[in-house]
């Protein structure tokens, strides 16, 4: 996946720039005389007075956003009605500075407007506003209404309703039931003063001052504190992201498993960055659960260890050489080949042609020798300019690293970016017609996208054929939060093509010989439950070797507080029938608030 840093300040820059162009108004000369806030928020997603003006508008101001693109202020009805699928509560937006008071009761005069954060084209659901607002402030000082409990009881197990087929799947003009779905539950509380209490956190502090909790602690849960994202049919409702109105300095650092013991409150919002957010004006106190990095077993003298490990875009110009080294040395215990995705050309994101990594890659391997490891041998096909997809100008490509002392690499000459790697039979053996080589780089599936990278290498006399890839992004696909539900996933129709190729090779070198033993391993964005991973595998050319582990142990990325598998490690039927491997996800960074690569590395240790 692309980096989260990057497309979040893309993302934010965009908001920033299109947030009017992202405003559902209805245009329309209607004009509400005074209404109560349950009266705008209605019975649906969206408001039965969208484009219409609205005039004094009673509330008790809850909340007060100073900062970022979208200034304002929450306000919320002291005297509900009875209909638990209406909201007592609404965001005003100024677009400046507010100049109200938590506990001021207030009128407002404004338009109503649905905007959807992210643009329409993104699926989000919409947020109820009140845009262009008169305020008067009537008095201050006043009592916040009482914040609305969300817990393991209150927030429902099924996550959404179908969508509208009529509506494209969208679930915007259904009738919300909030005892029912959980989606919908959230949305009768937008805008609401909400609150959660003594919760788990299940997706570690990130550079924007947020993190995600669970109120259902039992939910897909992990020994380590996360939340497993399993199926898509269970995408985990007790999942929450919290942001914070204070100063960025006081809010908690916090890894997975930690806990905000006693009471987070605040303003219950929705982003584009995970939906459903509550803004805390108050949030609880930290408590370490005092997790720590794991170490995988140190591979047997007859044992091969492969590794695979996404680096996240790493060129020569950053500072983690040292981390990453100590990882692969310690906690990865010096595999004997190391599959790195994201290693950048040699001067990184500059824009200038080049296309060569030697000294992205020398300068890894010279620190994982001070950090006491071996001296990697490495190989690698440098991508033609711009064609691969990942940072403009980084040239993100696979690289193999191998340690010469205990495994050799079979160089077969005439591998470059365009020519196509093939199967051959050699003494009556599989054997790669270029190695290393590219699978099919000029088909259309690899568009803007890494090709796969494979090497033959040789482990105590046995060949070992192994493909580093890492497949197209998820980038373009709707959120678990989307109005359209299920929320459609564009960006599989080419995983799905990949992976076709990708079987297909393996399946050519099986074909040639059956007992050869092929590792295919790398960032495949996508999970073990998936369309892409059933393609790999089809006809038992492959098989995913984190089905070798309890399902509360799959994952190897964190994202909006769903542990779940991107990396893998495919291995053919030779090496599965045996039963003599041993598959691990290393956990060292997805949990980690300090992480030096989103991705966790995995492990193959077998006996070829």
């Amino acid at each position: 996946m692309p980096s989260k840093s990057s497309a979040r300040l893309a993302a934010l820059t965009v908001a920033a720039v299109c947030s009017a162009a992202s405003t559902v108004v209805l245009i329309s000369p209607a004009h509400a005389a005074s209404v109560r806030i349950h009266d705008i928020q209605g019975t649906t997603r969206m408001s039965p007075y969208a484009g219409q003006q609205v005039t004094d508008v009673a509330g008790i101001v809850t909340g007060v956003r100073a900062y970022g693109s979208s200034r304002g202020f929450w306000i919320q009805d002291p005297d509900p009605d009875a209909n638990p699928a209406t909201s007592e509560g609404v965001f005003v937006f100024t677009s400046s500075v507010p100049k109200v008071a938590v506990g001021d009761a207030v009128t407002v005069s404004g338009t109503v407007s649905e905007f959807v954060p992210g643009g329409t084209s993104s699926g989000n659901q919409a947020l109820t506003e009140i845009v262009r607002p008169t305020v008067t402030v009537v008095s201050g000082g006043n009592a916040v209404p009482a914040a609305t409990a969300v817990g393991a009881r209150s927030v429902p197990s099924a996550y959404a309703p179908a969508g509208d087929t009529a509506a494209n799947g969208s679930v915007n003009a259904l009738p919300l039931k909030p005892s029912k779905y959980a989606l919908d539950y959230y949305e009768s509380l937008e805008g609401m003063n909400v609150q959660v209490s003594d919760v788990r956190v299940v997706g570690a502090t990130d550079p924007f001052t947020e993190l995600w909790v669970t109120v259902k602690p039992w939910e897909n849960d992990t020994r380590r504190g996360a939340t497993v994202y399993g199926s898509y049919d269970s995408p985990n409702t007790g999942r929450l992201q919290i942001q914070s109105l204070g100063a960025p300095a006081d809010f908690p650092v916090a890894n997975v498993g930690d806990r905000l013991t006693g009471t987070t409150t605040g303003p219950l919002d929705y982003n584009q960055f995970g939906g459903y957010t509550l803004v805390a004006s108050e949030i609880g106190a930290l408590r370490s659960g005092g997790l720590t990095r794991e170490t995988t077993e140190k591979q047997k003298r007859g044992e091969l260890a492969v590794a695979t490990y996404n680096v996240e875009n790493l060129d020569p110009t950053d500072a983690s050489f040292e981390e990453h080294a100590a990882a692969i040395v310690h906690n990865l215990q010096s595999p004997d080949i190391v599959s790195l995705e994201e290693i950048q050309d040699d001067n990184g994101a500059k824009n200038d042609g080049t296309v060569t990594a030697g000294q992205t890659v020398t300068k890894l391997i010279d620190a994982i020798v001070a950090a006491g490891g071996p001296t990697y041998d490495w190989r690698s096909i440098d991508p033609a300019n711009n064609t691969d997809g990942g940072e403009p100008g980084g040239n993100i490509r696979q690289v193999f690293l191998f340690n010469p002392e205990r495994v050799s690499f079979t160089d077969r000459a005439g591998g470059d970016a365009t020519t196509a790697v093939g199967v051959t039979k050699e003494r009556g053996k599989a054997a790669l017609t270029v190695s290393p080589g590219r699978i099919a780089p000029a088909d259309t599936a690899w568009a803007n996208s890494r090709k796969p990278l494979a090497g033959e290498f040789v482990f105590r006399g046995r060949t070992v054929f192994v493909i580093a890839n890492h497949f197209n992004s998820k980038g373009g696909d709707q959120g678990l939060t989307s109005q359209y539900q299920p929320p459609a996933r564009s960006s599989e129709t080419q995983r799905h093509q990949q992976a076709t190729l990708v079987n297909a090779f393996v399946k050519d070198i099986l074909a040639t010989q059956k007992n050869a033993d092929v590792v295919t391993l790398g960032d495949i964005n996508d999970f073990e439950f998936s369309g892409t991973t059933r393609i790999l595998e089809d006809d038992g050319a492959l098989w995913s070797a984190v089905r070798s582990l309890p399902r509360s142990e799959r994952y190897s990325y964190v994202y909006q507080g769903n542990a779940q598998v991107l990396d893998q490690i495919l291995i053919s039927p030779s090496i599965r029938r045996d039963c003599d491997f041993e598959f691990d996800s290393v956990h060292i960074n997805a949990e980690f608030n300090d992480q030096i690569s989103d991705h966790d590395p995995q492990v193959l240790r077998f006996k070829p």
